[in-house]
């Protein structure tokens, strides 16, 4: 496939780091997801639970900014992948190998194999079309994984199934620390991985197409078929997520390919900032922790402060919370520079 580069070079420097070299990229980001995953596992070390459940919707959030953010992939469905993910780990564990690893992989393989799929048949379509048609296939498989109740388990969700210790010494027990760090560490890789297919010609390419499809196509680029890609990739993280809170929680359910998980991973997606990456995480955080707090002092009407939030948020931070990053560094700059000057 022919790169745009007429497009891609104007784009390079907003993708690569100051003073790190096109081939090369810094370890900075992901030892900071570790050294904060670690600061919450020391003041919250009974909070095991919700902190592993942020940590898989941080990776399922990356999935969704990688496909609507790089690419402009409008999915309102993005639980199918998630979902499948999920329940395949789960039958993979109970009926193959309860290794770990290898349900992972089975997970994201499971996710992937969706996505090309749908994929094939979704990205002909665009705008409002698009949406609906995603949203179509998440309901389609809900209400398959429904009626295979002696597969799945039905509303009842599937369960029974073990997982053996990873590397054969971490167990996943009830106490939930393997489970948690086992997330992160998933984590941490997948927005290493991500973060250097977006800043390569590949994902460069994918930003362009969002930006100008038919001048991408004019310069011999093929449009759906890197659309395609995109959302292939997008797919596996999806189905790691789903792979992940199923291993950890031991069980997989109708909940996790249901609209409503949808439409929670695209607010926490936007609210952070659909460009970047790193909005993903800072959005997913901010939505499950106030989740979290306002569901438990008010446990019918939390979704008010989520809306309010996402609100003031569009208001005030057009391009997300993440904006508060850069106005943070911008201010930083401006101080050094006078200081310098003075």
């Amino acid at each position: 496939m022919s790169t745009p580069t007429t497009l891609v070079k104007p784009m390079t420097h907003t993708l690569h780091a100051p003073g790190v070299p096109s081939g090369s990229m810094s370890l900075l980001p992901e030892m900071l997801i570790i050294a904060v995953g670690l600061l919450a596992f020391w003041l919250f070390p009974f909070d095991l639970g919700l902190l592993s459940n942020i940590a898989t919707m941080c990776l399922f959030a990356l999935s969704l900014s990688l496909v609507l953010g790089q690419a402009g992939i409008a999915s309102m469905g993005h639980a199918a992948l998630y979902g499948s993910g999920a329940y395949a780990a789960g039958l993979f564990a109970m009926h193959v190998s309860a290794n770990p690893l290898l349900g992972l992989a089975m997970g994201g393989m499971a996710g992937l194999v969706v996505a090309l799929i749908s994929g094939a048949v979704l990205l002909r379509s665009k705008g409002l079309t698009l949406v609906m048609l995603t949203i179509a296939t998440a309901q389609i498989l809900l209400e398959v994984a429904n009626w295979a109740r002696g597969v799945t388990g039905g509303d009842d969700g599937f369960t029974g199934f073990t997982i053996d210790p990873l590397f054969g010494m971490f167990e996943f027990d009830f106490t939930g620390r393997t489970g948690y760090f086992y997330a992160l560490v998933v984590l941490a890789l997948a927005y290493f991985a991500l973060r250097k297919l977006v800043a390569s010609p590949f994902g460069l390419t994918a930003r362009a197409i969002r930006l100008d499809a038919g001048r991408v196509e004019a310069l011999g680029g093929r449009v759906y078929r890197h659309l395609l890609l995109v959302y292939v990739i997008g797919g596996f993280v999806a189905g790691l997520a789903g792979a992940v809170t199923a291993q950890t929680a031991k069980v997989a359910s109708l909940s996790m390919l249901d609209f409503h998980l949808s439409a929670g991973v695209l607010i926490m997606v936007v609210l952070g900032g659909t460009g970047r990456l790193a909005g993903a995480l800072l959005g997913t955080v901010t939505y499950m922790v106030i989740h979290h707090i306002a569901s438990r002092l008010s446990p019918h009407h939390w979704l008010l402060v989520i809306g309010l939030l996402l609100i003031v948020t569009m208001v005030v931070l057009p391009g997300g919370l993440i904006e508060l990053v850069d106005r943070a560094k911008a201010a930083m700059a401006r101080f050094r520079t006078r200081k310098e000057a003075a």
